[in-house]
Parts: C-alpha cells; structure tokens; sequence
C-alpha cells in the first residue's frame, strides 16, 4: 500500500478540513503530518459547524485512525479545548486518536516568545497566529525541545530547564509578560493529554500499511507558506509540501501515492507577505465578502485576489500533484469576466516562472475570461456546469497540466462534485 497526500497550493485556507472530510470514507487512517494550532480546517455537515485545529479531519469518520504525527507541533491547552468541544458534540476521541511520542511540545513560554519576537520586529514583522509554533520549531531544529514523549520521562525537569532558558531570553528581549493563566492551562492539558494514546507514529503508519490500511495524509496552510519553497520570510515554520509527509509522518518517498493538490478559484492570504495578484479595490472586497474569507482560528480578514497560475504551476511542481481539486468556485458565479494571472512582469520583463523573491517589483500579467453567471451552488454534477465554467477548468487544466478531479460549489460536505468519475 501507499499513502496520498493532500495538500494545500496557495496561501493556505483553500478548504482542506472539507476535502479531507470527503475523501476520508475511503481510507482507514488519517494522519496529520506539520504545523500546528495555527492552522485552522472548518468543515461543516448535517447543519454543524467544526474547526479542527491540531486533530486530523477523519475523526468524524466512524472508528477510522487517526495520527498526530511527528513533524506536528502541540500545545497541551489548545488541544485540550478542541478535544473536549468534540467529545460535547458527541465524538469520541479517545479511541479513536493517537499522538506521536516525538511530536513537539508548544510551551507556554513559547506563546510569549512569540509575541516578543514580533513586537521586537516592528514594521519588518511577520504577521504570526502568535501560538507559539515558530518557536517551538527553532527549539526543535536546536536540539531543546520538549516532546510529547518527554510526559513519560523526567517532564518536570525537561519542563523547568526550556522554561528557564526561554525565561532568560525574554529578559534580555525585556519584554514583560505574566505566565500564570497561561501555564495552569497549559499544566491541565498535559494531565489531559496522559489519557490518550501515545505512539511511535514511524512504526504504526508503516505496520498499518504493511497490514494493507489505506493512509491519508493530511497537510496544514500551504506550499507558498512553506519554510523552503515558500515566500520566505514570510512562511511557516515548516515544510508544508509533499516531503514534509515523509519527515513527519516518518514515510518513505516511494511510498506516496496519489498527491492531491487544493486550490480556491481565486486567491486568498492572511497576515505580511507578497502577493501579487492582490486586488485593493471593490472586486477584491467583494470575493471577500462572497467567500467568507476571516481567518477560521484567527478571525484575521484574508486579503484576496484572482488566481495566481505562476504561483500554482510552481506548488503543483514542487509536490508532484497527480489531483487537483477546485475549491469556492461558487464564489465567483456572479461575475462578469474572471481574470488569471498566468505570469509576472519583473523589471519590465515578462516571466512564466516563480522566482526566488517576489517581494516587489512583481507586476502580474492576466489572462481574461468570461464568467458563468449562473448559482451552482445547487449542482449535483458537472453535466449541470454552464459552458463557461467548464471553459475555466479547461483552461486551467492546460495551464497546470494535472486533471481537476474535484470541484466544491459550497462549504457543505455535499456540496462536492467529482469529475473524471468515467475511469
């Protein structure tokens, strides 16, 4: 057997918690490969609403397993609140949910480092959640992090010593803060914590895989957010792209299967950053508006714009994506042209290809086409798609040379169209 991937192209925020959510039927076991309580998956079904944080999307999937693994980073406080809102909710986790031993600890001094290194950035800043996840993997690259592993093995002596040395920095940053709230929390989500089970996610994904399980891996934000390829240094702490299931899941790379990329029908970005194809005037609002786009944990407005195919030709490159799956088509049903940016003009010269900053002097080049002018927010199959629609995938399919095996004409989990369904 083989594990997919499934990825984000963009920005981040492009619906993986609903894609997840749909494809999991067909898999036993869900795992969570990077990031944090940063990122936010929303899925909404039989008239609820959830946000996933730091626990896979597969948890309301049955009696499936689930795998935080490795390459996660977890902070005791929030996911104690995720968790017990779930099981209110009537979904049990316990059972269901099982935690890497080698998965990172974010700290309570973790959070405050966070905010102190953006405070000392000023204007130059990042525009971190402030969750503590970059810290927490400068520890973890520096040989002083906390895993959740360390709970069973001298915790308060490993605790005391990164508390202490994050203490000291904070000093020298002199920048005050009060641990006391944080800390009590973040000391009852380790008690919590100590009720689940703790794994070798390395040896389980491998054992599940031998015993012929089907895997999906689940990434967090996106490949443009990603520590390397992404628009550095305005990324994420991790690597967001297909590699990173291998890292941190501990998969070997000729064990991927299918990779399926995620990508809105526009462009979307939360926080600093380049973002060329961004639009400051009213139609920019409007795809706001019509796509809901607030951040899912932040409630941060996302900046917005057309889809950036330079950008995408680059993610679906670095990930070898074999799927790909449009999100929020229906949010762009009532317009009159529709743009794509298929290159950049740098320094008065035009380029197809992403470069190594885009920072500024980026001028996006656009392609136009006709909108649908149609509510597919109805649709049950792409025989009802207009004309122009279908125009659109077509063109984007030649431009990104990968099928659009996916298309969501709303937020629901029915609200799902797969195409290519013939083969």
């Amino acid at each position: 057997m083989k594990v997919d991937v499934l990825l984000g192209l963009q920005w981040g925020d492009e619906g993986k918690g609903k894609v997840v959510d749909v494809l999991t039927p067909k898999y036993d076991v869900v795992a969570r490969f990077q990031g944090g309580p940063n990122a936010g998956h929303t899925l909404e079904f039989e008239g609820q609403k959830y946000v996933l944080r730091s626990i896979p999307s597969g948890i309301f999937q049955g009696n499936k397993v689930n795998i935080i693994g490795n390459g996660v980073v977890l902070d005791p406080a929030l996911f104690k609140a995720e968790a017990e809102a779930l099981e209110a909710s009537g979904h049990p986790l316990k059972e269901r949910l099982h935690i890497s031993k080698k998965a990172h600890l974010i700290l309570p001094t973790h959070r405050i480092l966070d905010a102190a290194y953006e405070a000392a950035k000023g204007d130059a800043k990042v525009g971190t959640t402030g969750k503590g996840i970059g810290p927490t993997y400068t520890d973890k690259v520096s040989r002083n992090g906390v895993r959740v592993g360390d709970i069973l093995h001298n915790f308060e002596q490993k605790y005391a010593a990164a508390k202490a040395r994050h203490e000291q920095i904070l000093k020298s940053l002199n920048y005050e803060y009060d641990l006391t709230e944080l800390e009590k929390a973040w000391l009852e989500g380790i008690e919590y914590l100590k009720q689940f089970h703790f794994v070798d996610s390395e040896h389980e994904i491998n054992n599940l895989l031998k015993d012929g399980k089907s895997v999906l891996c689940e990434g967090a934000q996106g490949t443009m957010l990603d520590i390397d390829f992404g628009s550095y240094p305005f990324v994420t702490s991790s690597n967001t792209v297909c590699a990173g299931a291998c890292t941190g899941l501990g998969v070997a790379p000729n064990r991927i299967g299918e990779v399926y990329g995620i990508f809105k029908a526009y462009c979307t970005r939360v926080g600093a950053g380049p973002f060329p194809s961004e639009l400051f005037d009213e139609t920019g609002d409007k795809i706001g508006a019509l796509g809901h786009e607030f951040g899912a944990v932040t409630g941060r407005k996302r900046r917005c714009g057309w889809i950036d195919l330079v950008a995408l030709k680059y993610s679906v490159m670095v990930n070898g994506v074999t799927k790909l799956i449009m999100m929020k088509s229906d949010v762009l049903d009532t317009f009159d042209t529709i743009k794509a940016c298929v290159a950049y003009k740098v320094n008065g010269e035009e380029i197809d290809y992403f470069p190594y900053d885009i920072t500024e002097g980026v001028e996006p080049v656009y392609a136009e086409l006709p909108g649908w002018k149609t509510d597919m927010t109805k649709m049950q199959s792409e025989d009802e798609f207009p004309e122009e629609f279908n125009a659109y995938l077509t063109f984007l399919e030649e431009q990104l040379g990968v099928q659009i095996k996916i298309v969501s004409v709303g937020p629901d989990r029915a609200q799902t169209i797969e195409r290519y369904t013939e083969e």
